[in-house]
């Protein structure tokens, strides 16, 4: 290691210190449609360039549709943003690249690169999609993952080792909150394959034609803000996911005073209780129970017991500050620690 090394070394040590190096967000395109993913990572971004850091959303292409179209213009303008197509991207030892976990193929096309290496895992069934069999993060250099919930941290150490692990959870936004206005006999529907939606609702107006006045709402594909309003004027919400890492839907739905029906995800999110909804795992009987909620609900025959352990798991979850307070923590971590990590590389060679 000789004098101009150092020199650099140090350079990169300053701007560690300083907040100057570069964090560097990958996302990918939906094309304006929503995605609670991609909202988590502006999220981050966002919370880390408000507090002095140099955080960038980076995407593969310079006709990027972006998220105004659904998180509002704000999210486009609160921080900077990068193409990696036709332009050459500055990366220096001091700065971090955080990868989705399904872009297994980007992670080896970047593994001689002297930053530091984050994988951000939302969904664990994603994690070894674009892996080749025996691939794993570490041998691309991505020694640190950031997951949301712990029992995802759990699930995913006992098939990626060798790394460190940090859990972010997301904060459910204040736009879904409780209407004064009674609910419309409206049932939303969050799915993750459509055709699930499609069938629920086939099935349901065949074996109940006395309901067929009641309307399902598909509650994919809108803006935040439809999002929540669309809630709101449901009197019940339904959930079919068992590859969720984490459930944000159900948990806006309780936020704004909508129960909710749902099947039980292959990993049980760590809010999940028997009190807090209707949980099953035979998909067939959803129908049924749809059925009779909306009996009891003409009814008026809804006891008030699960409304309020609704609202006390609602209570217990991150808000916007705890998340904000979360992220600043864990990045200060890896770039203080990466910051030492060079000092020491610097005090061995002075011995």
């Amino acid at each position: 290691m000789d004098a101009e090394q150092i020199l650099k070394i140090k350079e990169s040590i300053q701007n560690l210190r300083s907040k100057n190096s570069r964090i560097y967000f990958f996302v990918h395109d939906t094309k304006g449609n929503a995605k609670a993913s991609i909202k988590f990572i502006y999220d981050c971004a966002i919370t880390l360039k408000k507090d002095g850091y140099n955080s960038i959303i980076l995407h593969e292409k310079k006709d990027y549709a972006g998220v105004a179209s659904w998180l509002g213009e704000e999210y486009m303008n609160d921080v900077p943003h990068q193409a990696i197509e036709g332009e050459n991207i500055q990366v220096s030892p001091e700065d971090f690249l955080v990868v989705p976990e399904v872009f297994g193929f980007m992670m080896e096309q970047v593994k001689n690169l002297p930053c530091g290496k984050i994988v951000l895992t939302q969904s664990y069934t994603s994690m070894l999609e674009t892996l080749q069999p025996g691939q794993t993060w570490n041998q691309f250099g991505f020694l640190k993952c950031i997951t949301t919930s712990n029992k995802q941290k759990e699930h995913i150490e006992t098939i990626m080792r060798n790394q460190s692990y940090d859990i972010i959870e997301p904060y459910i936004s204040d736009v879904f909150n409780k209407v004064e206005k009674p609910p419309m006999p409206i049932i939303g529907v969050h799915t993750r394959n459509h055709e699930d939606t499609v069938n629920l609702i086939k099935t349901f107006y065949l074996r109940f034609p006395q309901f067929r006045w009641f309307t399902f709402r598909d509650l994919r594909g809108l803006s935040h803000e439809d999002f929540a309003n669309a809630i709101s004027e449901c009197f019940l919400s339904v959930w079919v996911d068992r590859q969720s890492g984490y459930g944000t839907f159900p948990l806006e739905s309780m936020k704004s005073g909508v129960p909710i029906i749902g099947i039980v995800p292959d990993v049980i999110p760590s809010w999940m209780n028997e009190d807090n909804g209707i949980w099953i795992k035979d998909q067939i009987l959803l129908p049924e129970l749809i059925a009779d909620w909306a009996q009891n609900w003409l009814e008026d025959n809804i006891s008030e017991d699960i409304f309020s352990k609704m609202d006390e798991t609602v209570s217990k979850l991150p808000t916007k500050e705890s998340f904000e307070k979360q992220v600043i923590e864990t990045f200060s971590n890896y770039l203080n620690n990466r910051a030492s990590s060079m000092e020491e590389q610097i005090s061995k060679f002075a011995e």
